[in-house]
């Protein structure tokens, strides 16, 4: 799949966040380059009551109402999650990156986990980037990142994602974590991949 190829499929959520599967996501710091292959989304269209643009436009949300390829990175008690806004200007929908495995710059992810889990045990293997927070935190995703135009990104820019070059199996499965619509098949994992969240 082509840059073009992905620009298109992100055009509807449950459609974008099978799409992404198998990209790989460059996060670019003064610390040094990291890159991690996306193996788990959740989809959260329009309408859904679980999204958070079902209420309408706020503040906070205001990057899931952009052109779709922007991102919108927010906090949920102590975490912080990036979602790939996937529609058009105003439409408000996205796609919930929930699992990355490392590629490159596992040190600097250690290092990061590391830092964000003061007292706790040293994030490792897969515990590394299983989970939409753990992810943020090994990658450095911060929520001056909130709006980033992910499709326009290029070289050296601070987050972008690289197509992937063969659409890998994928297994549906019910959202994890919300209260309601929680038995849609809206997530969407790499079948047997050993990083996607528990």
């Amino acid at each position: 799949m082509d840059r073009q190829s992905l620009e298109a499929s992100l055009g509807e959520a449950t459609r974008a966040a099978r799409a992404l599967l198998g990209c790989t996501l460059v996060r670019t710091t003064p610390a040094g380059l990291r890159r991690a292959r996306i193996v788990e989304t959740e989809a959260y269209p329009a309408g859904d009551p679980a999204c958070h643009a079902f209420r309408g436009e706020t503040r906070r949300n205001r990057s899931l109402f952009a052109r779709r390829g922007h991102i919108y990175v927010y906090r949920i008690h102590r975490s912080v999650c990036l979602n790939v806004a996937t529609g058009r200007p105003g439409y408000g929908e996205g796609v919930l990156i929930r699992a990355v495995e490392p590629v490159e710059g596992v040190d600097l992810m250690e290092r990061a986990r590391t830092r964000a889990s003061v007292g706790r045990q040293m994030p490792s293997g897969v515990n590394l980037t299983n989970g939409p927070g753990k992810l943020c935190q090994a990658l450095d995703i911060e929520l001056e990142l909130d709006g980033f135009d992910l499709l326009a990104a290029r070289d050296g820019a601070p987050l972008r994602v690289l197509p992937r070059r063969l659409a890998p199996p994928i297994v549906a499965t019910p959202r994890i974590g919300i209260s309601v619509a929680k038995n849609e098949l809206l997530r969407f994992v790499i079948r047997d991949s050993a990083w996607a969240s528990r």
